[in-house]
């Protein structure tokens, strides 16, 4: 059985998108927090450094906050 692995892009663009948006991890964090998702700092940051995949209700919470589009989590990835 193989097992799953973190895209090997998609947290560089969830930095981006998070840096575009003018947050920092900590808020983006407690904005997470505020909409229910237990989330902390280090699983934050495995997101953002590809060691950890990202819960659908995590990529939902981002794209509101960050107020993106959900194909630019995906951009340049194949």
């Amino acid at each position: 059985m193989q097992k799953l692995r973190p895209d090997l892009d998609i947290g560089h663009n969830i930095s981006r998108l998070r840096k575009a948006a003018k947050l920092t991890q900590e808020q983006t964090i407690a904005k997470m927090q505020i909409m229910g998702l237990e989330i902390s700092k280090s699983t934050y940051a495995k997101l953002e450094t590809n060691r950890m995949n990202i819960k659908v209700s995590e990529l939902v919470a981002l794209k509101q906050i960050f107020d993106v589009e959900f194909n630019e989590f995906f951009e340049g990835l194949e």
